[in-house]
C-alpha cells in the first residue's frame, strides 16, 4: 500500500482555499476515481479554455482526454505535491505516474498545472508545463525535483 501523500496547501482567502480545494477535488475525481467526464462537468466552465496543445480546448474534450487515458493507463495516478492558490489562480505541483505507460518503474511527468477559475468558482481556462521524471543517478543535482 502505498503511503498518502499530504500535499502542501497555500491559500490565505477562502476564495482562494476554495480554489484550492476543487483542484485537488478535480484530480481525485478525474484521475483517481476515473470519473473524467462528472469531473469536468462538476468543476469546469462548459467553454473551459485548454493551452495544452495536446488536448482539444474544451470542458468535455479534457474529459474524453482523461476518460481514454485512465482506461488504456490503469497503473496512471496522479501525486499532488503543493497548491498555491492567490485570487482567481491556482498552481498545482503534481507528478502524473504512468500517463503515458504502464511501466512499473515509470518515475513520471512533473508538471506545473496553473488555472484560472471564473466568478462562480469553475475552472476556465489551464495551462501547463511538463517534463519528464529523470533518474536520480543521471541528474546533475541531488536536489530531486519535488
Amino acid at each position: 500500500m502505498e503511503k498518502e501523500l499530504k500535499p502542501l496547501i497555500i491559500a490565505s482567502d477562502e476564495k482562494s482555499k476554495e480554489n484550492a480545494a476543487t483542484v485537488l477535488a478535480l484530480y481525485d475525481a478525474m484521475i483517481t476515481k476515473k470519473q473524467s467526464l462528472a469531473a469536468v462537468e462538476k468543476y469546469l466552465t462548459p467553454d473551459y479554455i485548454q493551452h495544452n496543445p495536446l488536448i482539444p480546448t474544451s470542458a468535455r474534450a479534457l474529459g474524453e482526454f482523461f476518460g481514454e487515458t485512465v482506461k488504456v493507463h490503469n497503473k496512471l495516478h496522479v501525486e499532488v505535491y503543493r497548491v498555491i492558490a492567490n485570487g482567481d489562480y491556482a498552481f498545482a505541483h503534481v507528478n502524473f505516474v504512468n500517463l503515458f505507460g504502464e511501466d512499473p518503474n515509470d518515475r513520471g511527468i512533473a508538471g506545473v498545472d496553473i488555472y484560472r477559475f471564473d466568478a462562480n468558482g469553475k475552472i476556465a481556462e489551464h495551462w501547463d508545463v511538463l517534463q519528464p521524471v529523470p533518474d536520480p543517478a543521471t541528474s546533475a543535482n541531488s536536489n530531486g525535483m519535488f
